[in-house]
């Protein structure tokens, strides 16, 4: 359901030039002249090439507590970062002082840091055929709705989250608070070897965390809701009765028998399987050899019939860019085909550490999908629990036990014990315990109930077999 608020400001498109005025204090024209400035006091000092990005992020978070406020937040904040190369020695600096003798001081600082700094063969800016051009560059991608909201505003939104958790049932004894959240910002880029680009994006939520029960029984869960336009967020009823449903499915649990049983990992945390493996395939941990998934190119790493597509050009999408942190331009492309990985995801440090080329991943994926041949559109939840038949259905993990080195993967786990495909209990204090590298390949299933968490997009995921650990 959308969300139906008042005073909800129009997008405004920044690549136009026009002045910001929606709770910035900088507009682009004035970003574009701080970084042309900056890369002319780096040329002047004598460095070989530079880069410089400018930013400024502006926002409003509100919290409530059984109908009272506890927190007001508002955050403004700004940065001019800025990397010079003497040949292949590198310095940084950054200052949030954006006066001309402040931007001199920091040049001059990362200068003095490369002028001692060890040569890197791998340290430099990207080939400039790999630069993003001013067209790419400036592609609208509908990232910036501004919201125009007040704290009194926030709290009536957070309030009728939390209310209608409350609503839900007598249960529902107490709550961790409801909140709301408007954040937007913007930034400006470039470089010596002529890429110039920026743009404005915007990032705004509702959430609560209900209590269910009393006592020795008490259960927490949450939900949230997080999207670029708030016209596009659930209704803050929505979020409060979900959120206080999983708080009160929780009730009553208990352990079961250490086994070994199919494991279906809940949509929302399938997400982060699938972030394992950008992991295992990223640049940084391929060259340090700090991963599990080494020269893993053309080998089959994920079930034969799962593809990963990778699209940073979807508007609205919520890691979309038409180029990368370093202004590499960005492409759509398929990562892993029928199980078979296509490429990595690399920088231009860590592509020349490895000897290949960027992928236009300095600063991580875009819009990332995991998908499966076999699903169909009716793979709902209650058809994958059909499917997963007796074992454990997951819905919270806790801890980090992923080793990415070898793959040794072991988390404490929540959630529900599922017999002939039905939910029979809550389950809570266990340990499911496997490999990535087996778990990848034992994918039996991909729901259809996709999920999208961050820029990756996801339904429910079924693997053949873990380790549970209980009583």
């Amino acid at each position: 359901m959308a969300i139906i608020v008042a005073h909800l400001a129009t997008s405004i498109d920044y690549m136009s030039g026009s002045t910001i005025s929606q709770g910035f204090a900088f507009n682009r024209e004035q970003f574009q002249q701080i970084v042309d400035d900056t890369l002319a006091i780096a040329k002047d000092l004598g460095a070989s090439d530079a880069a410089a990005e400018v930013s400024e992020g502006a926002g409003l978070s509100v919290s409530v507590r059984k109908g009272e406020i506890e927190n007001v937040e508002r955050n403004r904040d700004k940065s001019l970062g800025v990397t010079v190369y003497l040949g292949q020695r590198r310095g940084n600096a950054s200052t949030s002082d954006f006066s001309r003798a402040a931007i001199a001081q920091t040049v001059r600082a990362a200068y003095d840091i490369a002028r001692f700094t060890a040569e890197d063969p791998a340290a430099g800016l990207p080939d400039a055929d790999d630069l993003a051009t001013p067209d790419v560059a400036g592609l609208d991608l509908d990232l910036f709705h501004p919201w125009a909201l007040d704290a009194d505003g926030a709290a009536a939104l957070a309030r009728r989250c939390e209310d209608a958790a409350f609503a839900t049932s007598p249960k529902i004894s107490n709550s961790e608070g409801g909140g709301t959240s408007a954040q937007q910002s913007h930034f400006w880029a470039g470089n010596s070897r002529g890429f110039r680009g920026g743009y404005a994006s915007s990032r705004h939520s509702i959430s609560v965390s209900p209590i269910a029960g009393k006592g020795a029984d008490m259960q927490r869960d949450a939900w949230y809701s997080s999207e670029r336009n708030a016209m596009d967020l659930a209704s803050p009823e929505a979020v409060g009765r979900y959120a206080a449903e999983r708080a009160l499915s929780r009730l009553k649990g208990r352990k079961v028998p250490t086994c070994e049983v199919p494991v279906l990992f809940e949509n929302t945390l399938a997400a982060g399987m699938l972030g394992a493996l950008v992991q295992a395939l990223s640049g940084g941990a391929l060259y340090r050899r700090a991963t599990f998934l080494l020269d893993s190119i053309g080998t089959p790493v994920l079930a034969d019939h799962l593809d990963v597509d990778e699209d940073p050009l979807i508007p609205r999408g919520k890691a979309s860019s038409a180029f990368d942190d370093e202004g590499v331009r960005t492409h759509r492309r398929r990562v892993v085909e029928a199980g078979v990985v296509q490429g990595y995801f690399l920088s231009s440090y860590s592509a020349r550490k490895l000897g290949l080329k960027t992928t236009g991943h300095a600063g991580g994926s875009q819009n990332l999908s995991l998908t499966s041949r076999l699903t169909r559109p009716g793979d709902h939840l209650d058809e994958m629990l059909r499917k997963l038949g007796r074992g454990l259905f997951v819905t919270e993990l806790m801890g980090q036990g992923v080793n990415h080195v070898t793959g040794d993967y072991s988390r404490g786990a929540a959630g529900y014990w599922v017999e002939g495909g039905r939910i029979v209990h809550p389950v809570h204090e266990v340990t499911i315990a496997g490999n990535l590298r087996e778990m990848f390949r034992q994918i039996a299933a991909l729901g259809a109930d996709t999920y999208v968490s961050g820029g990756k997009t996801i339904g429910s995921m079924l693997i053949e077999r873990m380790k549970v650990a209980g009583s």
